[in-house]
């Protein structure tokens, strides 16, 4: 079982990674935000603390997930190697409930007993929940109408586990409008409510500390693809909404320069306003519920709406970690719109059995048409974000529309 390594690299005092990032907030949120950042501080150099979390995330969450070697779809390739790191896996369903646990336990370990928290997919949603169920800590989560109807399995399952989901039928009624609602949640309920943001978004701490937490992904496969291989991956892709499962499997490796990383977007229609979600190719440097980053605005800096086949990935910002690191160079990032997402959900499925969430579909989209230009002595790890149950339904209605199933 691996410890997460926290206290490796921090933000700056402000929060800050280069020119991104901050703690931009209204003043009723400036002393909890602080009285949070101290926790985090305080916990994060506890040993008692990351004992407890060590036990869960492997007696509960099932850690270590595997590294998998996709075979068959290498092959047909002709390319690279392509591994799979299997979050899929995890308890729920995907890398969330890794954050989810490590945000739980620091609520109660702040004497908080109401947990308010924000859902595109619906899997940060059901992680949350989960935990709070784990816990004993009463569960508020908002959702956007739209994503509600994408991701009505996960409703439901929030709903089994004790969770109040409540609806947002404002903007564009999907991740956005969920967490402003969240936030204004938040706002009027201080004293005894945690807000547990599910992405590395929002006002510093929660970039740095959902990143830490999703760190174990990273730590695990470094280890794990030294093990099968004897080396390190050449190349490692994972999808970018927010950005928690990249950053989650990149932070074991941004020290190597030779490892290239690269984050997928989700393209949706096409990079025309209102039809994606790409940031990196379509938005500008701007500052979005509580951080500085980039951001899908028109020129006078509103927010323009989003589109995406994935509910996960349809948002318009990004983490401001992953806007540093792409101003550095040090990642790169591309898109995949949602025909090529659909493609690849059902190829994966029948090379190798595995049905991938379709946020991850983006990142397996890409590895699809990077890994025959790459060798075979090659490597390529794709994070496996989530599993795709919760998108049958709505894959089998677009295959439907479009004359596909």
């Amino acid at each position: 079982m691996t410890i997460p390594a926290f206290a490796q690299r921090d933000p700056d005092a402000r929060g800050y990674y280069g020119a991104y990032g901050g703690r931009f907030v209204p003043e009723t949120l400036v002393a909890p935000v602080a009285e949070l950042e101290a926790a985090y501080m305080d916990a994060r150099r506890d040993p008692a603390f990351i004992e407890r979390l060590q036990g869960l995330l492997g007696d509960y969450v099932g850690r270590p997930t595997p590294v998998y070697e996709a075979r068959r779809l290498s092959e047909a390739l002709g390319g690279a190697r392509i591994f799979l790191k299997r979050e899929d896996l995890a308890h729920t369903g995907a890398h969330k409930i890794n954050n989810a646990l490590g945000q739980g336990l620091l609520a109660q370990r702040m004497g908080k007993r109401r947990v308010i928290a924000e859902t595109g997919a619906g899997q940060h949603g059901v992680a949350t929940a989960t935990v709070c169920a784990l816990l004993g800590l009463r569960c508020d989560v908002y959702m956007g109408a739209e994503d509600m109807e994408r991701q009505r399995l996960n409703v439901f399952r929030m709903e089994l586990l004790g969770a109040t989901v409540r609806r947002v039928d404002s903007g564009a009624k999907t991740l956005k409008d969920a967490i402003n609602e969240a936030m204004r949640d938040w706002v009027a309920n201080i004293a005894d409510s945690y807000y547990l943001l599910g992405s590395v978004l929002g006002p510093h701490p929660y970039p740095l500390m959902v990143r830490e937490f999703q760190s174990v992904i990273g730590q695990e496969a470094r280890r794990q693809i030294i093990e099968a291989t004897g080396e390190l991956p050449d190349t490692i892709v994972a999808c970018v909404g927010g950005g928690s499962n990249a950053m989650g499997i990149f932070d074991a490796f941004i020290g190597d320069p030779d490892v290239k990383l690269i984050g997928v977007e989700a393209g949706g229609r096409g990079i025309r306003s209102g039809e994606h979600a790409a940031r990196f190719a379509g938005g500008s440097a701007g500052v979005l519920q509580g951080t500085h980053t980039y951001v899908l605005q028109d020129d006078d800096g509103n927010i323009e709406l989003t589109h995406s086949v994935s509910a996960g990935l349809d948002y318009a910002a990004v983490g401001p970690e992953h806007a540093w690191l792409h101003d550095s160079h040090r990642a790169s990032y591309a898109w995949i719109d949602d025909d090529a997402a659909l493609a690849a959900f059902q190829r994966l499925g029948r090379e190798e059995g595995i049905l991938p969430a379709l946020e991850s579909a983006h990142a397996i989209a890409y590895a699809i048409t990077l890994a025959p230009t790459m060798r075979r002595d090659q490597i390529l790890l794709v994070n496996l974000s989530g599993r795709g149950d919760k998108d049958v339904t709505s894959v089998e209605k677009m295959l439907r529309t479009k004359g596909e199933a």
